[in-house]
């Protein structure tokens, strides 16, 4: 599938703004399931972006404008190839002790501890219990068990909890969007003994409705030994197929922060995330 996307960040301020060092996480992943056929990223003021890749493997650009400034602009513009589903190969089914003596088990240890949004806590471990009925299987399927569990007992609910909402305040919530959905799915897994990585990206919902406002999404990879990440999104309950575009991996949130930075001078008066993600042909108006 091809999709194309347009992801624009848009900071007004009530005065001047200066000194402004920004970092953005907004070009997609190159894996064995996507490809990133073109992107551009266009900053106003004008100013030439650099690149670095972080710890993780993300793209990071970065830049700095120390001009005084009323508001700052910054959008990216992809062209995605994903894998069709029937070309995408099928998850094996991996008894959960494997996990315990998977020779690679020491490269994917951060991924089984804390983070700063899902900390170590009985709460986590608890449901996590309550989630598999204290009975293991697969990995893979572990890991859906719990993504289920999530969506059936967790209600979507915009503005109910915030960006800095840990996967612990999440839990006694019930309630969320999907960073929290995910944030929570981590702890549980990671408390279950299974690797899992948070995942920032898009959705392409080809049912979207007239007017329905889109947005940035996020979802988990699994480690799967011997065959590699593997993704579910707890928001929908379902294994991630050709409609995902991956941008960004991390331990949580806080290591995707499409854009992230800091400044001097006048307070931010409003803060405007437009995104787009559309079929080639479509007009590609970002909401």
């Amino acid at each position: 599938m091809i999709l194309h996307l347009l992801h624009r960040t848009t900071f007004a301020y009530a005065g001047t703004a200066r000194d402004s060092f920004n970092e953005a996480r907004l070009r997609p992943i190159d894996d064995n399931l996507q490809a990133c056929r073109a992107f551009s990223l266009r900053i106003s003021p004008t100013i030439t972006p650099r690149e670095y890749r972080d710890f993780y493997g993300n793209a990071v650009h970065y830049f700095d404008i120390t001009a005084p400034h009323r508001k700052l602009v910054i959008e990216a513009e992809s062209e995605i190839e994903t894998v069709a589903d029937l070309a995408r190969a099928a998850v094996p089914e991996v008894p959960f002790d494997e996990l315990a003596t998977y020779p690679e088990r020491e490269f994917y240890l951060e991924f089984l501890g804390p983070s700063q949004y899902v900390p170590e806590a009985v709460t986590l471990w608890h449901e996590a219990k309550v989630a598999l009925e204290d009975r293991r299987t697969t990995v893979f399927a572990d890991a859906v068990r719990i993504g289920h569990y999530i969506y059936t007992k967790f209600t979507y609910k915009p503005h109910s909890t915030g960006v800095s909402t840990k996967a612990t305040d999440a839990l006694k919530l019930k309630m969320g969007v999907c960073q929290d959905f995910a944030h929570v799915m981590l702890g549980l897994c990671r408390q279950s003994g299974i690797p899992a990585r948070y995942v920032s990206g898009y959705f392409f919902n080809n049912r979207r409705r007239p007017g329905e406002i889109e947005a940035s999404h996020a979802w988990v990879e699994v480690m799967v030994p011997g065959f590699g990440w593997v993704a579910y999104d707890p928001t929908h309950d379902r294994v991630a197929d050709e409609r995902y575009v991956k941008v960004a991996t991390g331990r949580d949130y806080a290591d995707i922060r499409p854009v992230s930075g800091t400044y001097k001078g006048a307070p931010t008066r409003s803060l405007k995330v437009e995104v787009a993600v559309r079929l080639p042909g479509t007009a590609l108006t970002a909401r």
